[in-house]
């Protein structure tokens, strides 16, 4: 039988040459000058606690906060009724039974190897093609529309008496890359099975997006960055002639019932952590709460049948602890900052204008967390999304972003990556096994910087990669 299949993602597009001319000097881009990456919080952990430990300044009577918060998000939640009541009514759908399960030692999550290996820490989100006139109320609250049955996230897990929706399956298909001086990189392109379906058969126009869990690391750091320093990077019409046009996603607010500025999610679809959180246990563990009353189970799934865990499984307490322990995990310093050869890599990084949405540093605004205020950080995002490309696009629209677009993602701890989960991959899905593969599936705007790392000499490219791997 054939398997039904979803691909994302077309050929690469053939290397075309620039020169370092056309992109000109990027010398108004800074050069990290401190190991501090995240700012007087940083920690000097490198081994695979490097992403574990609360911010070094985070008071004494606040680290309590954070390891209360701590344990809510390592431990597993079980099936309701239970005796662990703050801890009950996983399901009945899910993917995972914990954060952990996804953000392991609250790094990167990773793709299944093989087409045998199951899914632990990558998901697929569903919608379908939506008309902006009748589906206009939804579009502005949830920012797409959700499969029919199937919902907004395809659950791969169930609790006793309940089937999954189905099952996900990863095939991958080599793809050579040929660099300039004879070099071959071999990456990987995912194509994506959804099998044995428990709720009827899928849409015909069914859209999906695969999501990896990105690491947990400084995000009360970029919660913090002033939001018109973020929107000062805007420039959706390329005014500088450089070829990128950034440009900041609006969602929705669900506290303030507004529409705010983006943040956090692979597609900068979250405003802030609280809400991002209470998303994920609602989408991937099943679990309720204030601001996600309802989980992505759907009526002809009939869900309602199970015992829950209560009207709210996640408790206003519950969440604000865990929001402030995603909010309080310390950035690990720098490494071999003063090493010739990283020093190199660290100009290559400004002049292929890497640097142009990877923006190295910010000084956090005045917020009321004292530990926050007025860092000067090194994440290197401009949190805005970018085109990049048909390799990477997963055609499925959220709020402003189209299906090609994708948010920055903060380069911090990339180096660490792999020595806190060995498995770990790069990009949204996980396809990237190295930070050269993710280079070399970058097109869209960051063409002219992949195609000018393709052209550089063997010592400039291992120069440019000792740099990401310090940080």
């Amino acid at each position: 039988m054939t398997r039904p299949h979803y691909r994302l993602n077309r050929l690469l597009a053939p290397l075309v040459l620039v020169s370092s001319a056309a992109l000109g000097s990027q010398s108004t881009y800074p050069i990290q000058d401190t190991p501090l990456t995240g700012g007087e919080g940083s920690v000097e952990q490198h081994d695979h606690n490097a992403f574990s430990l609360p911010q070094s300044n985070l008071s004494i009577t606040k680290r309590l906060d954070f390891s209360v918060g701590n344990s809510f998000f390592r431990n597993p939640w079980v099936v309701a009724p239970a005796s662990t009541d703050a801890r009950d009514g996983l399901g009945p759908l899910f993917n995972t039974n914990s954060c952990q399960g996804c953000h392991i030692k609250d790094g990167r999550g990773h793709a299944p190897a093989s087409i045998d290996e199951p899914s632990v820490s990558l998901f697929l989100r569903l919608a379908v093609p939506a008309d902006p006139e009748r589906d206009a109320e939804i579009l502005k609250r949830h920012g797409f529309l959700p499969a029919p049955v199937y919902g907004s996230q395809l659950q791969t897990s169930a609790i006793p008496g309940m089937k999954p929706e189905a099952n996900m399956v990863v095939e991958w298909q080599a793809i050579e890359q040929k660099l300039a001086d004879g070099t071959v990189v071999t990456l990987r392109q995912p194509i994506y099975h959804i099998e044995s379906p428990n709720y009827g058969p899928m849409p015909d126009n069914l859209l999906i997006s695969p999501r990896a869990a990105p690491p947990m690391t400084g995000l009360g750091l970029l919660e913090s960055i002033a939001e018109a320093d973020i929107l000062s990077r805007e420039d959706p019409e390329d005014e500088n002639g450089d070829g990128i046009s950034g440009r900041a996603n609006r969602v929705w607010d669900k506290a303030s019932e507004t529409t705010v500025l983006g943040r956090f999610g692979w597609k900068a679809a979250e405003p802030n952590i609280l809400q991002q959180s209470m998303g994920a246990f609602a989408g991937d563990m099943g679990l309720t709460s204030t601001l996600s009353p309802q989980t992505d189970c759907t009526p002809e799934q009939q869900c309602g049948a199970f015992p829950n865990g209560g009207d709210k499984e996640v408790s206003d307490k519950v969440a604000n602890f865990i929001a402030f322990y995603s909010a309080s995990l310390a950035v690990p310093t720098r490494r071999e900052m003063d090493d010739p050869e990283v020093q190199q890599g660290a100009e290559l990084f400004n002049q292929l204008n890497c640097a142009g949405c990877h923006t190295p540093t910010y000084t956090t605004a005045k917020v009321e967390r004292e530990d926050l205020s007025g860092q000067v950080i090194w994440p290197y995002t401009d949190m805005l999304l970018h085109d990049m490309g048909p390799g990477l696009a997963d055609g499925r629209d959220e709020f402003l972003a189209d299906g090609n677009e994708w948010r920055t993602p903060p380069l911090w701890g990339l180096g660490l990556a792999q020595q806190v989960n060995a498995n770990a991959g790069f990009l949204h899905d996980g396809r990237a096994r190295t930070p050269e593969e993710a280079i070399l599936w970058h097109a869209g705007e960051a063409t002219a910087s992949a195609d000018q790392y393709r052209l550089l000499p063997a010592a400039e490219r291992r120069a440019l990669q000792r740099f990401l791997n310090s940080l």
